[in-house]
């Protein structure tokens, strides 16, 4: 470590919460305890918890590959947490602990991070986790040569300086008041140094894991199921409980609900959250209902033939009624959404009512079609992907919703894997989409609408207005500045419609009796089950 950064910097020790706050230079800094508080990792602890057992998990979701580094879409998130690890933890508010990290030091201007790893951490490789490990991550990650999923989400990194085998100090190009946040993301995911240099590397991930967490991959069989076993060891005392997890893949929901009813599985993840209806009178089953991060929106490709006039864009969303929607696709279980997902309406979210566009207007959408020169309609494809079980409905009530505009639709269904290929080709065209976010708007924001090379603009919208905001938004660390920055670029987003945020489904999950202390996190990755237990008597 250079002499001018010992001594030309004041520094402030930070870690765990993010309560309570202090203003220091016009910033809004989080200041914390200066060590990690293991005990509020992964959820709630139980007393009486016993080790032992075997938990099977239905899912009807499974990941295309387990290349944590590459792989896009949401499905590798959901278990991939179980096995690789990141600096940083986001409890269910949205606070950051220390995870890997131990503690952490951040300069008054938000550009400098000081980290101290936990010492005894080893791989699943059996090697030790060091400081090294940690900036060959981020520099793989980060360059965009390498075709990560996460480039454009640590793009701001200067430097990252290993200072001795535990401590490693990560510099910013510019503020980032979201980057401790940005680190709980598997983005952010540690792994050995020089994993990728293999050339089988990345295949290798789906028989292997090779992460810091409490579970190994043992096996995945494509379309069948994958197992985790007991990582002995991990290097947080007693934990996990479970010395296994199986997760069946379960190709559609009724087979869901039958392999619940009948002792198939110890645990069930309803897509549909409404199936959790047809469950109320069995006894031997427990529904667990909690919030989300998570969003069903409709993904308007601004290249995409008629949808490059906002005028359009407009007019689809004035015929849109979400409320409508979210009952045909999920019976209610969830919320209706304007331009924040639900478990961050409350602190950073603009009411519906006052955003644009929220409200059936038929005649005004028919007006606007035809002044963009489509008096007598126009004809969208809308895509919906195999497997999220929601779309079907939800796509046929959209259909009729549009009709009654002039907007024509046809439903084509694509398998995941083609649809994550046209999102990374940006060439979403007209579709439903499904994704969740940790708890900051940077993170939900920043990647999917800023235009490039900051941001990958998925959508093609190239708002220069709204790219000016996120970066405002990014490099400031006043959370009521934050705030006022991101209200105005929700109603921006909501005027010029590149996407339609329609509702947030409920994580439903239903657990048999011998479940006990499984809670599901708000960003809907499987970080409870590592304080799960069964009771075997």
């Amino acid at each position: 470590m250079s002499d001018k950064f010992k001594t030309t910097r004041r520094r402030l020790l930070l870690s765990a919460a993010a309560i309570p706050l202090v203003t220091l230079a016009g910033l809004t800094i989080p200041v914390a305890p200066a060590w990690a508080d293991d005990s509020v990792l992964y959820g709630p602890s139980d007393p009486a918890a016993k080790q032992g057992g075997s938990l099977t998990v239905g899912s009807l979701i499974e990941p295309p590959s387990f290349d944590i580094y590459h792989q896009a879409g949401e499905a590798v998130n959901f278990v991939a947490p179980l096995m690789y690890q990141t600096l940083v933890y986001a409890d269910h508010d949205g606070n950051p602990h220390p995870l890997l990290a131990e503690s952490w030091e951040v300069s008054e201007d938000l550009t400098e991070y000081t980290f101290r790893l936990r010492s005894g951490v080893t791989f699943h490789t059996g090697q030790p986790l060091e400081a090294t490990d940690v900036k060959y991550g981020l520099d793989y990650m980060r360059n965009p040569d390498n075709g990560t999923i996460g480039a454009l989400d640590f793009a701001d990194l200067e430097e990252v300086e290993v200072v001795d085998p535990l401590t490693v100090v990560v510099r910013l190009k510019k503020p980032n008041s979201a980057f401790l946040i940005t680190l709980t993301h598997r983005n952010g995911s540690v792994v050995p140094r020089n994993w990728f240099d293999g050339e089988t590397s990345r295949t290798e991930l789906n028989s292997k894991s090779v992460g810091t967490g409490p579970f190994k991959l043992a096996e995945f069989v494509q379309n069948s199921y994958m197992r985790l076993q007991r990582n002995p060891d991990y290097w947080q005392p007693g934990l996990p409980y479970l010395d296994e997890i199986i997760i069946n893949f379960i190709p559609n929901s009724a087979g869901m609900l039958v392999a619940a009813r009948n002792g198939r599985v110890d645990m069930a993840v309803l897509v549909r959250p409404q199936d959790a209806d047809q469950l109320k009178n069995d006894t031997s089953l427990t529904v667990q209902r909690s919030r989300s991060l998570n969003q069903k929106s409709l993904d308007l490709d601004s290249t995409y033939g008629p949808l490059e006039d906002e005028r359009v864009r407009r007019a689809v969303a004035l015929l849109i009624d979400k409320e409508a929607v979210m009952q045909a696709a999920i019976s209610g279980y969830g919320q209706v959404l304007g331009m924040m997902v639900p478990g961050m309406q409350d602190r950073w979210g603009v009411p519906l009512d006052d955003l644009p566009n929220q409200k059936v207007d038929v005649e005004k959408a028919k007006a606007l079609l035809a002044e963009a020169g489509h008096p007598d309609g126009i004809d969208l494809e809308l895509r919906t992907i195999i497997g999220y079980d929601w779309m079907e409905p939800a796509a046929l009530t959209l259909a009729q919703q549009l009709q009654k505009g002039g907007v024509r639709v046809t439903i084509e269904r694509l398998d995941l894997g083609t649809w994550l290929q046209n999102f990374r080709a940006k060439k979403m065209g007209f579709t439903l989409n499904d994704w969740g976010t940790p708890p900051d708007p940077n993170i939900l924001y920043y990647r999917h609408f800023h235009q490039p090379p900051e941001g990958a603009d998925f959508r093609n919208w190239a708002n220069a207005d709204g790219s000016r905001l996120l970066d405002e938004g990014r490099q400031t660390g006043d959370d009521g500045k934050r705030r006022e920055i991101y209200n105005e670029f929700q109603r921006l987003l909501a005027e010029s419609v590149p996407t339609v945020m329609m509702f947030g489904s409920d994580h439903i999950v239903v657990v048999s009796d011998a479940v006990r202390n499984h809670t599901m996190h708000p960003i809907g990755w499987h970080f409870g089950l590592v304080k799960t237990w069964i009771d075997q008597e």
